[in-house]
């Protein structure tokens, strides 16, 4: 009878346990490469059922996604930064052609700014067209580089052109001392006078008093000038002009006015 003819896959696992037979199973590489495999399965195993890879991935994820959104903030950022630089260019560029144009109808009309050495006319600000603290300032400035007269004038159309400014209690105070230091203590006084009258609470209160009491003492009144320089003492204890009050009243006790 004819007999079929075995493949030779047919034949593999006799082949394998005629192997086996032969060799020990603890030395059999068969052997140990499927129980490697086993081994890394069941590990691969445990990392899914944990969830590990999972988390991972989530993270990376999440992580990506907040560098994105840190790089669109960046990109926004630079963006602003960009425009608030062109901004600011625009506006210094234009302010500085309106003051060249300024000084240029300055110098159109032969005129130079009080500040450079020019003259105040009556009733023109140091600053013509700038703001009240653009015009203070001008008007102080003056009056640090003792240039009395035009400073006088500057605080004066000043306190004309901006009665209501905050900063208008200062410039009456410093319109009397641009008075009193050229000894014009009459004029002086009336315009102290204004200081304490017309802004009660301003913080320059104190010294329009005492330099009221300094004014009525160059002009040897002494009455005005002991009343003056109390009333700082009561209304004004805790102040530098106080203690200046203190001197000259004893000053005075000494003088035996």
């Amino acid at each position: 009878m004819f007999k079929a003819k075995k493949s030779p896959l047919a034949l593999l696992p006799a082949i394998v346990l005629a192997g086996c037979a032969m060799t020990d199973p603890a030395d059999d590489p068969v052997v140990l490469k499927l129980n490697d495999l086993e081994r890394r399965l069941i590990s691969v195993e445990r990392v899914l059922a944990s969830g590990s890879l999972v988390d991972i991935a989530m993270q990376v994820d999440n992580l990506q996604r907040q560098a994105a959104e840190l790089q669109g903030r960046t990109e926004t950022l630079e963006y602003q930064a960009e425009e608030t630089g062109d901004r600011e260019r625009d506006l210094y560029q234009d302010l500085d052609q309106r003051i060249q144009t300024l000084e240029q109808r300055l110098q159109g009309l032969g005129v130079s700014g009080v500040l450079d050495g020019g003259t105040l006319a009556p009733g023109q600000l140091p600053i013509p067209g700038g703001s009240d603290r653009d015009n203070y300032q001008a008007a102080f400035e003056l009056l640090k580089e003792q240039r009395y007269e035009p400073a006088a004038m500057a605080f004066k159309q000043f306190l004309t052109s901006y009665p209501d400014s905050q900063l208008a209690d200062n410039a009456q105070y410093w319109l009397a001392e641009s008075y009193y230091v050229t000894d014009k203590f009459e004029d002086a006084l009336q315009e102290f006078a204004v200081v304490i009258d017309r802004y009660p609470r301003s913080r320059k209160v104190p010294d329009a008093l005492l330099k009221a009491g300094y004014a009525n003492y160059e002009l040897q009144r002494w009455e005005e000038a002991r009343t003056a320089l109390s009333r700082v003492q009561q209304e004004h204890a805790d102040t530098t002009a106080a203690r200046l009050a203190e001197q000259r009243l004893n000053r005075m006790t000494e003088e035996g006015h």
